[in-house]
């Protein structure tokens, strides 16, 4: 990024004070913010500062410090980082900010700065001789279907050629810019395809005209037909414009015979349903009241007090008439060599850790003092007492985990990767084997 910085001291005012017009606008713009966030009128009182000097000074960023309380270089930060601060002077009658972005360089960017260089200055950020205009290159002005473009102050100039930008440069260095209309310079309808309107050319109307399918075909009356029904009386005539009047008949093979679903659901069909309704309701209010489930809704479902070993492949937990589960939740016949304890059937039996919210126990915790399993990674004083309640107090039972029991603990804990990420079984196996003198022995520091 290119860095931006005041302008010499040779060209620094000595002052700055807002006109009395703008003064009063900036008394007005800071009291529209709440008591306390005055300072968040900065934006405004700097571009206000612009528009009445031309430029940002740094009596003016002074100025606007003293009005907002703010410290000086909290507002120098502002100006320097937003580009639309100029922050030395410019022409007086244009500043021309040609855009360089991609889109504009692909149409002829280049040859707008050439045209720059050769009418205004040779360089950029310069005045020219009478300093009346400048000139300089800036990033995507927000017009990229309309490319090349240049800003001149808040208006933009888009399909530009050379020539164009030479004799908009000519205008506004005679003071005569105003006779140059902003926006596109080509036959355009903003940013609507060159040339004109290429879809959409009727004339658009005041309303949304309501389509009329047209009457079906009359068909020719049988030799031997049946005499016509009396005429019905003649309709009120339509008022002028309106579209004529027409009915959707339906298909000629079709009846209600045939078609039931055109005159809907005999009456039979609706008592029925409704009967049926009403038996699905108490066959529903009969299952919630015994606690026994309904076959009608759900064909083969299991009740609540179930055998364990039925559901799920023997994982699920039954409830107190269920068959016992094994102690890591399976059924009761798969055999694991670990001490993993299930919650317990009796509900009085509970862990109250648990009933708290915490870690359900887990492990069963040795006999005689705790280690202190903070001086593993990523273990504090709230983890490590949740590793507690589980039943995880030595470091060795750390070191001993299998990888089912790790993803159990991490998903227990909510700690997903955590304990391979942090090596928590090898810094546990070397604690464990030496504590914290073979730790330093082996990681060249001491555990945290």
């Amino acid at each position: 990024m290119v860095a931006r910085r005041l302008a010499d001291e040779s060209v620094q005012p000595a002052e700055f004070a807002f006109s009395a017009e703008n003064a009063n606008w900036a008394e007005w713009k800071i009291g529209l913010y709440p008591a306390g966030r005055q300072q968040s009128a900065v934006i405004p009182l700097l571009m206000r500062a612009q528009e009445q000097e031309g430029w940002v000074s740094r009596a003016s960023i002074e100025k606007v410090a003293e009005m907002l309380g703010m410290a000086y270089i909290r507002v120098l930060e502002v100006a320097t980082f937003y580009t639309q601060f100029q922050l030395q002077p410019v022409g007086t009658r244009a500043h021309v900010q040609v855009c360089g972005t991609t889109p504009c360089m692909l149409r002829g960017a280049g040859e707008l700065i050439d045209v720059c260089k050769s009418k205004i200055h040779p360089e950029a950020y310069h005045l020219n001789a009478d300093g009346t205009l400048s000139w300089e290159e800036v990033e995507c002005a927000g017009a990229c279907v309309n490319a090349p473009m240049v800003t001149i102050f808040k208006d933009t100039y888009e399909d530009l050629t050379k020539e164009r930008l030479g004799e908009i440069i000519d205008a506004f260095a005679a003071g005569n810019g105003q006779s140059i209309k902003p926006g596109t310079q080509i036959d355009r309808l903003n940013s609507a395809p060159e040339g004109g309107r290429v879809v959409l050319l009727e004339e658009a109307t005041a309303y949304r005209e309501k389509f009329v399918p047209p009457a079906p075909p009359a068909e020719a009356a049988p030799a031997a037909a049946a005499p016509a029904a009396p005429a019905a009386p003649a309709a009120a005539a339509a008022p002028a414009g309106s579209p004529p009047p027409t009915t959707a008949g339906r298909p000629r093979d079709v009846a209600e015979e045939t078609a039931p679903a055109i005159k809907g659901p005999s009456a039979e069909a609706k008592v029925s349903e409704a009967k049926a309704e009403s038996e699905r309701k108490k066959a529903d209010a009969a299952a919630k009241a015994d606690g026994e489930p309904n076959e009608a809704m759900r064909s083969g479902a299991t009740g609540a007090e179930t055998d364990a070993s039925k559901v799920d492949g023997g994982m699920a937990v039954g409830k107190a008439t269920a068959t016992a589960p094994g102690r890591d939740g399976t059924s009761a016949g798969t055999k694991r060599t670990r001490t993993i304890i299930a919650p317990k059937a009796n509900p009085s039996e509970v862990n109250p850790v648990a009933e708290r919210g915490g870690s359900p126990q887990l492990f069963v915790a040795p006999e005689g003092p705790a280690d202190d399993l903070k001086f593993i990674t990523g273990v504090g004083p709230v983890l490590e007492s949740r590793l507690n309640a589980m039943g995880i107090t030595r470091w060795s039972q750390i070191a001993a985990l299998t990888p089912d029991e790790v993803e159990q603990v991490e998903a227990t804990l909510n700690l997903k990767g955590r304990v391979s990420r942090d090596g928590w079984l090898q810094k546990a196996e070397v604690l464990a084997r030496g504590g914290e003198a073979e730790y330093v022995r082996v990681f060249g520091k001491k555990p945290r």
